[in-house]
């Protein structure tokens, strides 16, 4: 059994999701993101769609491995060269990507989950290295950067299949609904918001998932020959904003 502390951040939170009519979830799977904070879409993106923004991320990883090879350790940050590598705002440098994320299959899943209107927020492929395997660790997408308001969308595109061999990712169904947990850094992993859930669900993908910014997740070790590619999306609704300060002092400082 484990206590789940908030972030200090985290004051009055209520979780809400709207059902009625969608655009691309069944009832069922509407139903599903509300109590369980995920959903897997299985056929999403056509084959030759996710082989194109492959190609794309697979050059500006190229050189993303390039840098951290010349940092000392061969890492900045929880990025490393051979283990896991990001390559955030790729949106900016590929016309093909900003095309991407305007796919029907993104704007259909806004309206059912963000609402009638959201921004792009936040984009970056990562890549899951087998040369040095581990575990990515279990927390929230709102634990790294703190956005009210806190529940927004990720989309978690499978460029390769992600197995529980190569690092799919896990999920602890249900947990979104606390809001945003108190995280704590753990060397040279990442933040952690919990060591182990009271239940876990492994969630391979192929193609797509998406999730809620609240949902607690983790990605396995890449214990296979290959690379474990993904591209991970994420929508706001307008008027969301990052909180800035330290979070143990008091409220945020804007």
């Amino acid at each position: 059994m484990i206590t789940l502390e908030r972030h200090p951040w985290n004051t009055g939170f209520e979780w809400t999701f709207t059902h009625g009519p969608k655009q691309l979830l069944t009832p069922a799977q509407a139903t599903q993101f509300d109590t369980e904070g995920y959903v897997v879409l299985e056929g999403a993106f056509a084959a030759d769609e996710v082989a194109e923004v492959a190609s794309e991320l697979d050059a500006i990883d190229a050189q993303v491995e390039q840098f951290l090879r010349s940092q000392e350790g061969e890492r900045m940050m929880i990025a490393e060269a051979g283990a896991i590598t990001f390559a955030p705002h790729a949106v900016v440098r590929s016309k093909r990507l900003r095309r991407f994320v305007g796919h029907p299959i993104f704007t259909a899943l806004c309206a059912d989950i963000v609402g009638p209107d959201a921004n792009l927020y936040w984009d970056q492929g990562v890549y899951k290295k087998p040369e040095k395997p581990r575990r990515f660790p279990w927390h929230q997408d709102n634990g790294y950067t703190f956005v009210e308001p806190q529940q927004y969308l990720t989309c978690w595109v499978a460029l390769t299949d992600a197995t529980e061999q190569n690092g799919c990712p896990w999920v602890a169904p249900g947990l979104h609904r606390y809001g945003t947990l108190k995280h704590t850094y753990v060397e040279p992993l990442g933040y952690e918001c919990f060591a182990e859930p009271p239940h876990r669900v492994a969630a391979p993908v192929g193609p797509a998932a998406s999730s809620c910014s609240l949902t607690p997740h983790l990605t396995g070790p890449n214990l296979t020959d290959s690379v474990r590619k993904a591209y991970i999306v994420q929508y706001a609704p307008p008027g969301a904003r990052m909180q800035q300060g330290d979070p143990t002092a008091g409220p945020p400082a804007r």
